[in-house]
């Protein structure tokens, strides 16, 4: 934001510049118009500060808060509003899956070497694996205490 505040003030000072070269000197006006034009040329600012606001918003172009322990190493979206992300915490990896109003966490392990984009299928696939054995391992011991509670 603040390297774009500037250039959206400088675009709008030069094309306010611009449009009153093109056009001829007006009658002085009333005081009633004038607190108009003022009016208007006020909101007209704050509409495109908070569009400009709603964009950074939307694109992630936001100030990016690394304050803290606890690093995000990737994510994926299983769903319109659930993810399972991969958190670093100290030496240790945390798998966590996040839905509207809850966080669960499915699964600890050590840090690993940080899987590039040219990651190999064989990589993927091994985590993959990996994944679902602590999920069905995680399920089943769900499915052993449903048992016992009947």
């Amino acid at each position: 934001m603040k390297r774009l505040l500037p250039i959206a003030i400088l675009f709008m000072l030069t094309c306010s510049q611009a449009f009153a070269a093109d056009q001829p000197a007006p009658a002085p006006a009333g005081p009633a118009s004038n607190m108009l034009t003022v009016t208007f040329g006020l909101l007209v600012v704050l509409a495109v500060m908070v569009g400009a606001l709603w964009l950074m918003k939307r694109s992630g172009m936001g100030p990016m808060q690394r304050v803290g322990a606890i690093k995000v190493v990737g994510g994926v979206s299983v769903g319109n509003r659930e993810r399972v992300l991969v958190l670093e915490v100290a030496d240790q990896w945390i798998v966590v899956g996040v839905a509207p109003g809850s966080v669960n966490a499915l699964a600890n392990m050590p840090r690993q070497e940080q899987l590039s984009e040219t990651a190999t299928p064989q990589q993927a696939s091994q985590f993959a694996n990996w994944l679902k054995q602590k999920i069905d391992k995680r399920n089943a011991g769900n499915d052993v205490s449903k048992d016992v509670s009947k």
